[in-house]
């Protein structure tokens, strides 16, 4: 087991003589997705890249929280326009490393921290974990949400959960197809299911089975997030409501919509 390389905001450790790379979001409590450790993950990612052994990659979160989400406070309308494309590259870079993925669930998995976990190719999960998209309680919506979950739990599933903004237990999003697997000790579910499945294989058979299966969600994440993501920054962030929103939830009070 290789010693952690700590990068801005995450740490990564290899495992596995270096086939596997275990990423931790390292900002606790809430292991916030800000610009700082976006970039950090970017980086990341374009090293792994270039290691053409490594068979995995697993995101997790330091402390008792997978993420509470993208940084609200820069989605204020003069931060979100360097926030948002930075994180949508990041799932860009994501389908170019081409890498199976898991991710390992415990507690708040919240907003674009459920973006990231739903995007990995498989979602492990502890007993107390809460996963959602709540976005649209705060006046504003989840791109890659919109286009992921319809995906991996079907477009009624998916709608309920972008457009109520609810939250889910752990066994809920198992039975909905959110998680895969629920354990009280997700990590070693994860090591094991490695073990078992992912390690006795070629990395470049992975890799490449990987950008295969993927190839459908690429064609369309190229093709409708850069609309998304212009809906978002250039309709969305122009109207009343969402800019309430955001400065309600920072300055903890409820929101006053106007509807607007």
């Amino acid at each position: 087991m290789g010693g952690p390389h700590t990068y801005s905001r995450i740490q990564v450790r290899h495992e596995n003589d270096e086939q596997v790379l275990w990423v931790a979001l390292d900002a606790p409590p809430g292991n916030v997705l800000d610009l700082e450790m976006i970039e950090s993950l970017r980086d990341m990612l374009a090293g792994a890249a270039r290691r053409s052994h490594v068979k995995a990659i697993v995101f997790s979160g330091t402390g008792a929280h997978f993420s509470y989400g993208a940084s609200i406070e820069e989605h204020l309308p003069e931060k979100v326009g360097a926030l948002l494309p930075a994180f949508h590259g990041l799932f860009r870079d994501l389908l170019d490393v081409a890498r199976p993925t898991l991710a390992v669930v415990r507690g708040r998995c919240l907003g674009g921290g459920l973006e990231l976990a739903s995007f990995c190719n498989w979602v492990f999960a502890a007993a107390d974990a809460q996963l959602g998209v709540p976005e649209v309680t705060l006046g504003v919506f989840p791109p890659l949400a919109a286009l992921i979950l319809p995906q991996r739990v079907g477009r009624p599933r998916a709608e309920d959960l972008c457009l109520t903004g609810r939250i889910v237990g752990a066994e809920e999003a198992r039975a909905i197809g959110l998680v895969d697997q629920v354990s009280e000790d997700p990590e070693a579910a994860a090591r094991q299911w490695i073990a078992r499945n992912l390690l006795p294989k070629s990395a470049v058979a992975l890799h490449f089975t990987t950008r295969a299966v993927r190839e459908p969600l690429r064609a369309r994440l190229l093709a409708d997030l850069d609309a998304l993501e212009r809906l978002y920054l250039q309709d969305l962030m122009q109207r009343t409501d969402p800019r309430e929103g955001i400065r309600a939830w920072i300055e903890k009070r409820q929101p006053r919509w106007t509807n607007e």
